[in-house]
């Protein structure tokens, strides 16, 4: 569940004129969902009246942000996304032993009425690029640089390489346990063990784009606790 009463102010990375770049919290959605009314969008308008979110990261997925202030703003960096002159970089934690340097994924990817997606001909062109950044016992840290936007991009993308998102369930990622890594694991009676993180582990950490200047905007978002958690667990086993 997403904090009580979250402040928008201590989510702001970076703030000028016409943006202002946040690292959204997991478990929060981006926009109003049938599910809760409580989303950034909700939040930043509560602050900034004109305010537009650029673009979108699951509810599940934590890091950087991108929202204007105003409606040039908007389409000045909407224009970007388009034209795919935005730079993203997410970490994302897999499950498997995984040796890239920078290995492209160019799969074409069509959505479901369920709303997952598959990779498909008939779908929309989509490229990603990987490299494995650190090495587990059985897991391994990767960059994912996106070239388009695509729905669930990065997640059918590592699946389709036999790399799935850890707690990515929905495209072959597994629950993570800290038993599975730590030997003196021990379970209290009559309780049943608790997945170490709770959602998928993928973290949008980087966003660079121009702003109206011409000026470049860089903005990097660290790690929530969950995630930091789940790397230092796995650091602390690596044999």
């Amino acid at each position: 569940m997403p904090p009580k009463k979250l402040n928008f102010a201590t989510l702001i990375l970076f703030e000028d004129d016409d943006y202002v770049l946040i690292n959204k919290p997991p478990f929060i959605s981006t926009l109003e969902d049938r599910n809760t009314q409580e989303n950034l969008l909700a939040l930043a308008r509560a602050s900034i009246s004109d305010a537009q979110v650029c673009h979108r990261l699951d509810k599940d997925t934590s890091g950087v942000l991108a929202i204007a202030k105003n409606p040039v703003a908007y389409r000045h960096l909407s224009m970007q996304f388009e034209n795919r002159k935005v730079s993203k970089i997410y970490h994302a934690v897999a499950d498997g032993l995984h040796q890239f340097q920078n290995q492209c994924v160019d799969a074409p990817i069509l959505k479901q009425n369920d709303g997952t997606v598959r990779i498909s001909r008939e779908g929309k062109e989509a490229q990603t690029w990987f490299a494995s950044l650190e090495s587990f016992k059985a897991h391994t840290l990767i960059e994912c640089r996106p070239v388009t936007g695509r729905m669930h991009q990065i997640r059918i993308h590592l699946s389709l390489l036999k790399a799935p998102i850890v707690g990515d369930e929905t495209y072959g990622g597994k629950i993570f346990f800290l038993s599975s890594v730590k030997r003196s694991f021990k379970l209290e009676k009559n309780t049943k063990e608790q997945p170490f993180i709770k959602r998928m582990a993928l973290h949008a950490f980087s966003l660079e784009f121009l702003n109206l200047k011409g000026q470049i905007i860089n903005s990097k978002a660290p790690y929530p606790k969950d995630f930091q958690a789940l790397l230092k667990q796995l650091g602390e086993n690596k044999r």
